[in-house]
């Protein structure tokens, strides 16, 4: 019965995450294309995606890469972009305590937006087993250098991406993940909240702080505005 049932997880959480792998294929395919414009070789590429594996940092280091490469503006680029996981982490750590410690440390390193997403709402209904992390990740988690591994090889091909709307790939995921999520009024106290701080902090502030401080807006916002259900009785 186990084996039955960790399978049956094994393939709930590939089915969740199957329809985020193919939205993922255009970002792959488009940071290839403009890693290798920026000079990086193709077996580089996929030795930073297989290793890196965190795509919106990925991008940003590109967007600030030059020859010779500016290492501490890259450092300081991509560890701003994911300070957000520090967010991220916290609010699934209460979620994965019980799962076996190699199953969990492989989930918190590899997890991703759309991983943390997806399990953040299985959490909602039932618990988040070992096979349902298997089958959310591993498929998940090489489609990506694969992915960028074809966008290097196309990336002579391919001039311009933004010709083809590649620009709002990554606009329209999130758009779709925060759909999936939506919880009604907090959820939109949180979206406001994140997108009226990372906007005042983009018009303000340099390089890409609005990541980090878009993301703690949200959270202040809800803590501000969102009263739990009990402390709105006992002020009643």
């Amino acid at each position: 019965m186990e084996s039955l049932s960790f399978r049956g997880e094994l393939r709930r959480g590939f089915l969740d995450i199957l329809p985020l792998m193919a939205g993922v294929v255009p970002f792959g395919l488009l940071f290839g294309t403009l890693a290798v414009q920026k000079g990086l070789s193709p077996l580089e590429v996929v030795l930073m995606c297989a290793t890196t594996y965190a795509g919106g940092a990925q991008f940003v280091s590109i967007d600030v890469w030059a020859t010779p490469v500016p290492v501490f503006a890259v450092v300081l680029a991509t560890a701003l972009a994911n300070t957000r996981y520090f967010l991220m982490g916290a609010g699934l750590r209460r979620h994965v305590h019980h799962l076996p410690f190699p199953v969990k440390a492989w989930f918190v390193a590899i997890h991703s937006d759309e991983t943390w997403a997806l399990a953040l709402k299985r959490s909602g209904t039932n618990h988040i087993t070992p096979g349902y992390v298997i089958g959310l990740t591993v498929l998940f988690y090489l489609n990506w250098p694969i992915s960028c591994a074809i966008g290097a090889w196309l990336g002579s091909v391919i001039k311009d991406p933004a010709t083809y709307g590649a620009d709002f790939m990554f606009v329209a995921m999130f758009l779709c993940l925060i759909r999936g999520m939506w919880q009604g009024r907090s959820s939109l106290v949180a979206i406001l909240g994140s997108a009226s701080f990372a906007l005042i902090a983009h018009l303000w502030l340099p390089g890409y702080w609005y990541i980090f401080i878009g993301a703690v807006g949200g959270m202040v916002c809800v803590a501000a505005l969102v009263r739990p259900a009990g402390e709105q009785e006992v002020l009643a």
